[in-house]
């Protein structure tokens, strides 16, 4: 065996490998360069200021202002209130909104030392223990999608029955963590897939100006008020119908990114100081100036726009006075 033509080989062999090795770095360093240069920096500018916080525990009940929240995945919290966690349904599991018992607007839903309260016009102050484990989990159906919620109790029933004075039994069910959530996406295609919240009606967070409530109040012969539409960030200093523009938001430590506008239906026509449905206005004044682009109707068909739904693409926590930035690139 020739010794030197072994060691010869093995030194070539090192070279190619070390060419190799050097080459591939080189590629990898200059992918690395080229995406930091390529990549746009983000930019933040000033579209406003967060004017309310609201959360709404109970789905078409009363809203509770905040002057601070936790944002998460699934929408607003703050202590034991979690935004549309609790929902009234028929006896069969079918949610019941607004759109049938306009007076479940009055009904505020609040929690205090692991019990919840609820209340309603002329009618006693509720208490019942926030964790019932040995309640049934009862199957329910929101806009044909179906979701798990623990039963509250037969009192909690006939309160709620008694004060809507309904002719069926109505049930309250609470959803808890250990449920399987609803996705969106199995309603309105543009959410993705990962997507998930409660009992909303789709996206965890709305979002509304002032200005834009305000541009409709001018035009209706009796103005509305933010809680006529139950967003749940509503913004200040900025002009009429910004927010269709904002696609993605830093406010406090959370990162918003729009989905959809919110296409509006007949429970905009409930006075949520009365609990009176009108069935007109303000529905037929927006649909006058908001509705869609034909290009759109697939999704919001004949319904008007006003606000804005968005996903939490980063949690955390904002408060009453935070800067709203819009996020560009």
């Amino acid at each position: 065996m020739d010794l030197r033509k072994l060691a010869a080989d093995a030194v070539s062999q090192n070279k190619k490998a070390a060419l190799l090795i050097g080459g591939a770095g080189v590629a990898i360093l200059g992918l690395g360069l080229g995406y930091k240069y390529l990549r746009k920096p983000e930019k933040a500018v000033r579209v406003g200021v967060v004017s309310q916080l609201l959360i709404h525990p109970l789905k078409s009940g009363k809203a509770v202002p905040l002057a601070l929240a936790e944002c998460q995945k699934m929408g607003l919290k703050f202590g034991e209130l979690q935004d549309r966690h609790w929902m009234v349904v028929t006896e069969d599991g079918h949610m019941v909104t607004g759109r049938q018992e306009p007076r479940l607007v009055l009904v505020s839903l609040t929690c205090e030392g692991g019990q919840v309260c609820l209340n309603g016009p002329n009618m006693e102050e509720l208490k019942f223990p926030i964790k019932q484990p040995d309640n049934p989990v009862l199957d329910c159906r929101v806009f044909g999608v179906d979701i798990q919620g623990r039963d509250c109790g037969d009192k909690v029933s006939h309160w709620l029955t008694h004060y809507l004075k309904a002719e069926k039994t109505y049930r309250l069910v609470h959803f808890e963590p250990c449920m399987r959530p609803r996705k969106p996406a199995e309603k309105e295609a543009v959410y993705q897939q990962f997507e998930e919240v409660a009992y909303p009606d789709f996206g965890p967070v709305m979002l509304l100006s002032e200005a834009s409530v305000k541009d409709l109040s001018s035009k209706l012969e009796k103005g509305v008020t933010v809680e006529r539409f139950r967003p749940n960030i509503v913004i200040s200093d900025c002009k009429p119908f910004d927010e269709d523009s904002w696609e993605e938001l830093q406010i406090g430590s959370v990162r918003l990114q729009r989905v959809m506008a919110c296409g509006r239906c007949l429970f905009t026509t409930v006075d949520p100081e009365t609990g009176v449905i009108s069935r007109k206005e303000p529905l037929e004044t927006l649909k006058n100036y908001r509705l869609c682009k034909p290009s759109e109707k697939h999704i919001y068909k004949t319904s008007p726009l006003f606000g804005q739904l968005h996903n939490v693409k980063k949690t955390g926590i904002f408060q009453v006075g935070d800067v709203v930035y819009k996020i560009t690139r």
